[in-house]
């Protein structure tokens, strides 16, 4: 082997090849420093005088299925400038790394395409070796994202089992990059996140969320001077379980009589499109008995294609003036239901109409990162590490392949 294939084949420059040998299926090869090359660690100077040598062994690139090491007898130096006495850095490994950046470069291309465990077997190391790779790469591009040029941003959580519980999720919408992964939910979860945005000096114009109490006082306390826009798909689902609580209080009043076999099992499609109802099935004659027969259900549920018909007004007056409309009715009605959620409403009138003067702003986006981040955990059947699978979560908007743990 040439010096000049070190560099070729390894990628190690500044070193000279001394020999090759084979221990235990595994190439090992020695090679030796240039000693014009030495510097002081420390202030780079060339004054030093030489204090003993260490071998030590880093893990490369494999030859075909052969593993490859790398023998090199490490100098310590003493420096007669700034007097310290350390080892001489190594140009082809990190420091307190077994393995050369080459070797580093091989299992993130690999772990692009295969799992941690596959990895692993495929090189012959060890599951925790190739994790370790993987979350210094992620710590090194993703840890301290930069907050500075950041104007909307959507909060929301997410659920992720017993053991990790929530975690509050902070998405940048024009990038469409998570910038932050909060432990819990509520407004103690964004606590390190408002710290480093204050220190950012960014300047948030919008946040998108739900009307959860705990975020709107957050946002409000930390970022005053941004527009909170309440998103409409929050605020559909909030009103599809008033109208599924509705549903339950009116079949448990029902006699034995036509209206409760009815009213039975109809849930999915009072919350269901009317446009998707599939009338193979039937569905939509179900439901039409159902609301013929019941009232106050019928009124809850016109009222709700009402309420979404809002977000599909041509501008702003339009939206408002439906707005309005809508919760008069609602109001005026005999419903329960419908009176307490229309106060829910023109109490959050401002944020649901603020929706049309950012262009459509909405949790979408967060809801579809949602979504790749339930992927990546099913897939990787869970963490055992919450930190890597934050790292991992921030890595999303990049993650052009497949969602492997």
């Amino acid at each position: 082997m040439s010096t000049s294939l070190l560099y070729h084949a390894f990628g190690i420059v500044g070193y000279f090849y001394q020999s090759t040998c084979f221990i235990a299926g595994v190439i090992v090869v020695a090679i030796q420093a240039d000693h014009w090359r030495l510097r002081c660690p420390v202030c780079k100077s060339r004054e030093i005088h030489c204090r003993g040598k260490l071998v030590r062994r880093f893990r490369t690139v494999p030859v075909g299925q052969k593993a490859v090491y790398i023998d090199l007898p490490v100098q310590r130096v003493e420096c007669t400038r700034c007097q310290a006495v350390r080892q001489v850095k190594i140009q082809f490994a990190d420091e307190h790394k077994r393995y050369t950046r080459s070797f580093e470069r091989l299992v993130l291309d690999l772990s692009r395409h295969m799992t941690i465990q596959a990895v692993a077997r495929h090189l012959g190391v060890s599951w925790d070796l190739v994790k370790g790779i993987q979350k210094d790469n992620l710590n090194k591009r993703y840890r301290l994202p930069k907050l500075a040029k950041i104007k909307r941003i959507a909060l929301d959580e997410i659920y992720q089992g017993k053991k990790l519980g929530y975690l509050t999720i902070v998405l940048d919408l024009q990038r469409g990059a998570v910038i932050f992964v909060g432990n819990g939910k509520g407004a103690d979860a964004l606590i390190p996140f408002w710290k480093r945005l204050k220190r950012s000096g960014a300047r948030i114009e919008a946040v998108a969320t739900d009307m959860g109490p705990a975020y709107i006082s957050a946002v409000r306390a930390n970022i005053p001077d941004a527009t909170l826009v309440f998103d409409h798909f929050h605020i559909i689902k909030l009103f599809n379980e008033k109208l599924t609580k509705l549903r339950r209080d009116l079949q448990r009043e029902a006699e034995n009589g036509l209206g409760k076999p009815v009213l039975k099992g109809i849930r999915w499609l009072l919350l269901k499109n009317p446009d998707n109802l599939d009338d193979k099935r039937n569905e939509r004659q179900r439901l039409d008995e159902a609301l013929k027969l019941n009232e106050p259900l019928a009124t809850a549920y016109y009222m709700k294609e009402e309420l979404r018909n809002i977000w599909h007004q041509p501008d702003k007056l339009s939206a408002q003036n439906a707005l309005d409309e809508w919760v008069k009715k609602a109001a005026a009605s005999d419903v329960n239901m419908l009176k307490q959620f229309s106060k829910t409403i023109a109490a959050h009138r401002s944020g649901i109409l603020a929706y049309f003067d950012f262009n459509g702003l909405s949790t979408g986006p967060l809801e579809g990162t949602n979504n790749k981040i339930k992927t990546l955990h099913k897939m990787a059947y869970g963490f055992r590490d919450v930190e890597f699978f934050k790292l991992k979560i921030m890595a999303l908007h990049e993650t052009n392949y497949v969602l492997v743990g």
